[in-house]
């Protein structure tokens, strides 16, 4: 009976531990990686001057079906309650590979498919996906920073209970 509920217990803290790595090269509590990325030709986001704020990276692609059915998820629960707080940063980022390309008419294809209206930029080569992820890694994956400009929560694929977790974590750093 012993080795029954050990056996048990290892599998539920293996399961039920959404913070795993899961692909990621970054960790919970560590400082992001800083970039840069052209958000069009008169503007650049720059992680860097956001400090302060609670900053949401959604990692995405015009081809992944499990990004395309979170996009909206994150448009209605996220983007929409949070949009007009200074204090809240949404950014997508479109993973673009050789093989896969996200130049601007897939961009507009997740857009127009998904109806969200916070910015998706191509994130060019996947540099900035690379400075979070293993290079073969898949996406939807969303990452939290805190004002801190710490990693607060990472998520992967999209699963009911840990985007509802994420939104209770980004609520949480937004009352502080």
């Amino acid at each position: 009976m012993k080795k029954i509920l050990i056996i048990c217990l290892t599998l539920l803290s293996y399961k039920g531990n959404s913070q795993d790595k899961r692909g990621y090269i970054v960790s919970l509590n560590e400082q992001a990686p800083t970039f840069t990325i052209p958000l069009n030709e008169n503007e650049i986001f720059d992680l860097e001057k956001h400090k302060g704020k609670v900053i949401m990276i959604q990692f995405t692609a015009s081809w992944c079906s499990v990004c395309m059915k979170e996009m909206p998820f994150i448009e209605q629960e996220i983007w929409q309650e949070h949009q007009t707080n200074n204090e809240f940063v949404l950014i997508g980022l479109a993973k673009d590979t050789e093989k896969r390309p996200q130049a601007e008419e897939q961009i507009q294809f997740m857009i127009d498919r998904t109806g969200v209206s916070y910015p998706i930029v191509r994130d060019v080569h996947s540099e900035i996906f690379h400075l979070f992820a293993e290079k073969n890694a898949g996406v939807t994956r969303n990452i939290i920073i805190d004002q801190n400009g710490k990693i607060a929560f990472l998520t992967r694929l999209f699963e009911r209970i840990e985007f509802d977790e994420m939104k209770s974590v980004i609520n949480d750093l937004l009352s502080k």
